[in-house]
Order: C-alpha cells, then structure tokens, then sequence
C-alpha cells in the first residue's frame, strides 16, 4: 500500500493557484549550527521507525535511522540509487537471487553509545513482525520464515530466514524466491536497524536510539518534536548518511497554516508541512518567489474502474471515459499548472520505465491535448451502456469532492445518469477497495513507496492484487489480465540482472495497461515548499522529498 503520509501530501495540495519555483539553493559549506524550525498543524502519530508510516516523520527518519542499504541522500535521480549503509557493500545475491549475505560496518554506535552488532541487525528484522509493521507482509513477507512470523507475531524468530555470524560480521537472509526490488524494500525506514533490546510492541511516542547524525530528543504530540546531533556519530558514507548541517531540528505543532505562514515569512519558522492558504498565493509567487520550491512528484491522480461490474466490465465505456475528460480542467481543479501535468498513462514522468504515452486525446500520440467527447459518446453508444447509473465515490475533501463532481458532470454528458458519493476519508481508502461494496468509479491517488515500475503496474493491476472481498485489495479496478500479468512476471524476472531491459519490458506493459484502461489516470501532482529566507542549499529527494538535515540555517 502506498504509504498513508502520502495521502497527507493530497490533503497539502487543496486549491492551490499558481506559485514559482526556485532553483536549489548555493552549495557552500561552513554553515554547521543553528535551529531548524519546522512547523506542522499536528503531530504524525507513532515514532516508532518500522510502525510509522507517513511522509511527516519518513522524511525525518533519514537523518535518525539507518538499514543494511539506502537510498542516497541527493537530488534528482540520483535519489533512487540504493547504496550501502550500515552494511559494507550492496551484495550480489547468490543462490538464484535468493541469499543476501551482508557483511557490517564496524565502528558505528546508536545514539546511546552502545555499538551496532549483528544481533541488533537479526532482531530487527524479527521486530519488523513483532510490531506488525504495515508491511510486514509486502515487503518482507518473502523473507524464509516470514509466513510463520505473520500467522504467530509474537514468537518471530524467522528461522532460516535471518542468521548472524558475528565472527564474519555478516548477516545472511534468505528469500523463499529471488525479489528484484529486494534492495529498495531495505531502504526504507521500516527496515531500520535498531537497538536488540527496542520495545517488541509500537513504542508510540517514545524514541528508539539509531545511528543517524540526530537522534530524536524528545517528542511531545501535543507540542513538538525534537532532534539533535547523535553525538556517536561520525559520517561513514556521504551518500547513505551524510552528516547534518543544523544541530537542532524541532517541528512543532499547533499553529493555524495562515499563522504558519506568516512565521515563515517573518523568518520566525523555516517550513511548514501544510499548503499555504489560497488568499497568501499571490505574495508568496512574488513577493517571496525565491522562498517557494515546487517540485514534480512519482506519483498519478486515476479513477479506477471497476472492470467487474457494469458499466465497466465493458472495455469501450473504460475507453469512453478516458477520451470524455478533459485533463486541463482537473489540472485547474487541483491548483493548476504549476502543481500538475495532464497525464494518460500510469507510470509518471522520471520513473523507471516511463515513455511518453497518450492514446485518450483529439491527436492520439505521447502528449494529451484535448478531449474527444464525440468519441466518447460512440465508444458508449457502440458498448450498449448508454443510460447506465453510475456513482462516483470519493473521500470528503475539498479536492477530492471536486474532482468526483467533474466526474459527474462528464459521465452525464457521455450518456450516463451518475451521481456522486463522498465518503469520510478515514475509511475511503479500504472501503473502496472491498468489492461487497460494488463500488464502480472513485477518484484514487498513487504515491511511489519506491522507484520500481511494479510499485505502479504490478501492484495497483496485477492479478496478485485483487482480492475479493477484502479491505486490502489494492488493485481497486480488479483487473485481472492474465496476458500481461504473465508480461509483469517476466519483467520481475528480467529485473533480476538486467534492471534496463526490465524497464523497457515495463513500458510496454505501461501502454497495454492504458490501453485496457482499467482506469484513467487524469494528471501527475506536484509538491510545494516555502521555506524562510535563513535557509539555505535546499535539496529535493524524489525519494523522500526535501533533506531537512541537508539545508542550513542562517
């Protein structure tokens, strides 16, 4: 599942007119020191690394918390890089891709001084269990062992899965079959190595020791959370863990955004979680344009369709809909084009496998253009759904709400009686996904968990995805091609030791998904960021988003 912080970016985004950009900021060195005053309305829930699963703290757990592997610290593509981190090198499995023997920098200490072992590494990964982190089971459920640890938590030991010998310094663990993407499911925080003797139960609000270049001080849901410098620490690698350059960052909670903002823009605050209001736009696109960053996310806006359940087990009416809507408007819909790109297909612009592709338009080809409502209306009348009812479901935000209300007014015109249903967003996520609530249309949103191509297709639209019945199944459309789902295997598999070809077998697989249109995907969203005149050399992960420790503060 995409992660839930990612949904917080969508509720970020609401309304937004057009801001300006700015370049990445000068790379001089010599500004260690300092406060970074972040600000967020509230507090991001657990702190536990393996439990929590937002952007808010993701984005901090880089500078906490370390795996065996990580993405590198950078901007541009080079965020999607795995590099080692707490492990020596990035291992070539062996045993048909199925043994990852890592061997253990020596030297490193968590912030409580006590040195990282081998041990620490083993039940780590048992914790990950142990906690029933959120993905336990799709990430690491491929790890020998591993179903047991599912069924029973709490006896974990993930027995010829995960094995220590601490003479070598090394850690073998064993898949039940070879996982291309293996490597980036090690570089996310759920993944971190933490302390033998962490809590085996959520530690909430209670911080775990790691072996970033801060530790977590305190944390006060109500109030702020706080890092300072991990006074162990002493940089290993640049790229995996680099080392910081403000020695305190707190993000504190409970200001209005209108109040956020104007702390930014008195230089009293550095950054803010939340979108600035519509009615401070405009000052912030002129008068402090060099202080807004907007940067073009790996992620897609669709609406799924139903592929079981009239009208949408008909392929043409799919079709129909994806050449009735006009994307520019959604575009305007979501802030316009400075926060959004019109887009066709699922994977998005910069992501592995990613080829221009646009069949929905007036001049079919690698851009949208236009709409074509006259074919719209054919490709309904030819598949005989014309006069359907259709209800558009969608969570209950301002945004959302609007999108499913162009939705409406589309379907309406194309030859459909449609209405509309919002749903509270604490539940919109999973009961859409249950097919005993014969939902036909909604309106979805996809953010990368990491930069793989089956983390789009494989995932939202692969056979192994649909569930019935079920709150987590996350293929919404229950699209079930076994032609290109026999495609998708083969790419994994390619993967495995040529990631180039993989890709191009992905792109193919891209456009005859778009072509099945089990959804339509409507535009690719951008993110914002205001930042105060004090900071500093500005650097956006397409992985993690901004580098809070990267920046400094004047």
């Amino acid at each position: 599942m995409s992660r839930v912080g990612k949904m917080l970016v969508l509720s970020m985004l609401v309304a937004i007119a057009a801001v300006s950009a700015s370049s990445t900021g000068a790379t001089t060195s010599g500004h260690r020191g300092g406060t970074m005053k972040l600000l967020a309305k509230a507090a991001g829930g657990t702190l536990d690394p393996q439990v929590n699963y937002t952007l808010q703290y993701w984005q901090l757990y880089q500078a906490t918390y370390d795996g065996l592997l990580a993405f590198t610290k950078a901007g541009g593509d080079a965020a999607f890089q795995v590099v080692p981190d707490l492990a020596e090198s990035l291992p070539t499995p062996t045993n048909g891709g199925k043994k990852w023997v890592f061997k253990l920098r020596k030297g490193i200490k968590f912030s409580n001084g006590k040195p990282v072992t081998v041990d620490d590494v083993v039940a780590s990964f048992r914790r990950i269990f142990k906690v029933k982190s959120p993905t336990s089971g799709g990430f690491y459920g491929g790890i020998v062992g591993a179903k047991l640890c599912l069924a029973k938590p709490a006896g974990c030991t993930l027995k010829g899965g995960v094995s220590a010998d601490a003479k070598a310094n090394t850690v073998t663990v064993n898949l039940v079959a070879a996982d291309p993407e293996f490597k980036y499911k090690l570089a996310v925080p759920h993944a971190s190595i933490l302390p033998a003797d962490a809590p085996t139960s959520d530690a909430g609000t209670k911080p775990i020791p790691g072996t970033g270049a801060y530790y977590f001080a305190s944390y006060n849901p109500n109030k702020q959370l706080v890092m300072k410098r991990n006074p162990y620490f002493k940089e290993w690698s640049k790229a995996a863990q680099p080392d910081g350059y403000p020695d305190v960052i707190q993000q504190s909670f409970g200001l209005t955004v209108e109040a956020q903002i104007t702390a930014i823009e008195n230089g009293q605050a550095d950054w803010t979680l939340e979108a600035p209001p519509a009615d401070r736009l405009n000052e912030m696109g002129t008068k402090y344009a060099s202080q807004t960053h907007v940067e073009t996310l790996t992620a897609f806006w669709y609406a799924p369709m139903n592929t079981n359940l009239a009208p949408f087990n008909n392929v043409k009416a799919r079709q129909a809909v994806n050449y009735a809507i006009d994307r520019n408007a959604l575009v305007k819909i979501f802030g316009g084009s400075r926060l959004a790109q019109p887009s066709c297909q699922v994977l998005p612009p910069g992501f592995p496998g990613h080829v221009d592709y646009c069949p929905y338009t007036k001049n079919p080809g690698t851009k949208w253009s236009a709409p074509d409502v006259a074919k719209a209306k054919l490709l309904v009348q030819q598949s005989g759904t014309k006069g359907a009812s259709v209800t558009v479901l969608s969570s209950d935000d301002e945004v959302n709400k609007a999108v499913a209300v162009y939705f409406q007014s589309v379907l309406n015109q194309i030859g459909y009686k449609a209405s509309v249903k919002p749903i509270s967003g604490n539940i919109f996520f999973t009961y859409v996904q249950n097919t005993k609530n014969k939902v036909q249309i909604n309106i979805q949103q996809w953010y990368q968990d990491y930069p793989a191509a089956s983390d789009f297709l494989n995932i939202l639209f692969g056979c192994d995805s649909f569930h019935p019945g079920s709150d987590s199944s996350i293929n919404i459309a229950g699209f079930c091609d076994k032609k290109i789902d026999k495609q998708m295997k083969h790419a994994l598999t390619t993967a495995l030791t040529d990631e180039k070809a993989a890709n191009a077998e992905w792109a193919k697989i891209d456009k005859e998904v778009t072509d099945a249109s089990p959804m339509a995907t409507l535009f690719t969203p951008k993110h914002i960021d205001f930042l105060s005149k004090r900071v500093g050399n500005f650097t956006f992960s397409k992985q993690f988003y901004w580098l809070v420790d990267q920046s400094w503060v004047q």
